[in-house]
């Protein structure tokens, strides 16, 4: 997402003539696309997203859970 957003401000600069990247190349000001769209590639891939998305959703049942425990007056479990 943060080469994204460089992406962006690197159009918007050249585009402008602002700055150094007035002057630059075009594929030095597009690069930041390229490698978010490999960042994202390889995300899916390997599965990464989905495992940090399923990590988030146990993190927020494991609260849930625990909330509920300190709610009913028991106490919640350490964490593993």
């Amino acid at each position: 997402m943060y080469m994204l957003g460089l992406g962006i401000i690197l159009v918007l600069l050249k585009s402008l003539h602002i700055g150094p990247p007035a002057d630059w190349s075009w594929w030095w000001v597009v690069a930041p696309f390229a490698l978010a769209a490999a960042w994202w590639a390889w995300a899916d891939a390997t599965g990464y997203t989905k495992r940090r998305a399923m990590e988030k959703m146990d993190k927020r049942k494991r609260d849930r859970i625990d909330r509920h425990k300190d709610a009913l007056g028991m106490r919640p479990r350490k964490p593993r």
